[in-house]
């Protein structure tokens, strides 16, 4: 069966006009899971729903080596990081960062959060300010605390900054993208010379920490990271950390748009604090899309794929697919008390098992991150958010915010 085929000999130019649509627009034009396009001058696979990430997980059928694009390692992941590993390597490397989120750490993770929230919101009483920014702080701070990664009070907004600007480069071209560049740049130099450091034994390192675990990892062949893979990994750490201020806003923004939910919050407790925060992740635009290469030649519902072909998973897509969500396009938290779990069908930040595969191993951080911000936000801040900003978010912009980075006033 001929895969449908998009006529034209590049669609960057309407990747970058349309951003999150750009896939389940034509997968609905074409009524097929599938389509092929061309994207930068080379063929692309794109595919969106619940049956497509079950394919897109099975490694036996894809691989990530030399599918995430250079421009992405200089800037968002990093060359030589976990995201671009295969096989057995990648499952060794990947039990690095599953080994930091059991249910002790976990919890020290939303602990640690929560009281960082409430220290800022003692310096910052009374004052007008940028949320998103603040929350890439302490985002960065809690981070660090969190890895056991050294940081000077003097050095935060600048590291802060680093590691969000590798997040933001993501789908930029030009300035944004060359600034999230230029920003690994110098966030790798500062981890490098820390783990350096550590090595030498010139600074010591808690047991247990995710900086520990980075200095004394080692591979399939048994030998200690190279250290600028370490600092790769080791930013592998923190950089998705400082990335869920993103969420953070958006739940802000949930809070503002249905002020309904503040009150549920604090009546319904725990449960519901993970159920609003997962429809946080659902609802809003966060990863657009994620890559692989086919390895061998197969047929998947009569479409062939060819050996080295790139494919692009759909993930905001298949979050709003209505034959996975009911009325996809509302915000209900809800929806969530009333499902299963299931792999293939929630992919916020990729899909299958995280255990296994290549999902994102740190989306129970994530979670706790968002629980502990939540809380903080409906029972400990007294705010406003300030009047005749911009709230509206852009579809077209990857990663995306408000436009006003949701600007708030802190009652004394």
């Amino acid at each position: 069966m001929l895969r449908p085929k998009e006529s034209g000999w590049d669609h960057s130019l309407d990747l970058l006009a349309e951003g999150y649509s750009f896939i389940r627009s034509r997968a609905e034009t074409f009524d097929a899971p599938l389509f092929e396009t061309r994207i930068m001058g080379k063929k692309m696979i794109c595919m969106t729903g619940k049956e497509a990430v079950q394919l897109f997980y099975d490694d036996n059928r894809f691989q990530r080596h030399g599918a995430v694009p250079k421009r992405i390692q200089k800037s968002l992941f990093g060359v030589g990081g976990v995201q671009t590993l295969d096989g057995e390597l990648h499952l060794i490397r990947k039990k690095l960062f599953l080994s930091l989120m059991t249910e002790e750490k976990l919890a020290e993770l939303h602990r640690l959060t929560l009281a960082q929230w409430r220290l800022w919101a003692m310096k910052r009483a009374g004052r007008e300010v940028v949320l998103f920014d603040e929350t890439e702080e302490i985002l960065c701070r809690v981070a660090c605390l969190w890895a056991g990664v050294p940081l000077k009070e003097s050095d935060l907004a600048v590291r802060a900054y680093e590691l969000g600007a590798m997040v933001d480069a993501f789908g930029g071209v030009g300035p944004r993208y060359q600034e999230g560049v230029k920003a690994r740049k110098r966030a790798e130099q500062w981890i490098v010379s820390l783990i350096e450091k550590c090595r030498a034994g010139a600074v010591e390192i808690e047991d247990g920490r995710a900086i520990h675990a980075v200095v004394t990892h080692r591979d399939a062949d048994s030998q200690m990271l190279d250290i600028r893979i370490a600092a790769v990994e080791l930013i592998n750490v923190l950089r998705p950390i400082v990335a869920v201020a993103r969420f953070v806003i958006f739940g802000a923004l949930a809070l503002h748009d249905f002020p309904e939910y503040k009150e549920k919050l604090k009546e319904y407790g725990e449960d519901y604090l993970e159920m609003f925060s997962h429809e946080v992740r659902r609802y809003y635009p966060f990863a657009p899309m994620l890559g692989a290469k086919v390895r061998y030649d197969f047929k998947w519902k009569g479409y062939h794929f060819a050996k080295g072909e790139t494919v692009l998973l759909d993930l905001y897509g298949t979050n709003h697919d209505p034959e996975l969500w009911e009325n996809p396009n509302i915000f209900r938290p809800e929806r969530f008390e009333e499902r299963k779990e299931d792999l293939y069908e929630f992919v916020p930040q990729g899909g299958g098992d995280p255990n296994t595969g290549h999902r994102c191993p740190g989306e129970k951080a994530t979670v706790e991150i968002m629980k502990a911000s939540f809380r903080f936000l409906v029972e400990d801040l007294d705010y406003e958010v300030v009047d005749g900003q911009d709230l509206t978010v852009s579809f077209v912009r990857m990663p995306t915010l408000p436009k006003s980075r949701f600007v708030i006033r802190m009652k004394s």
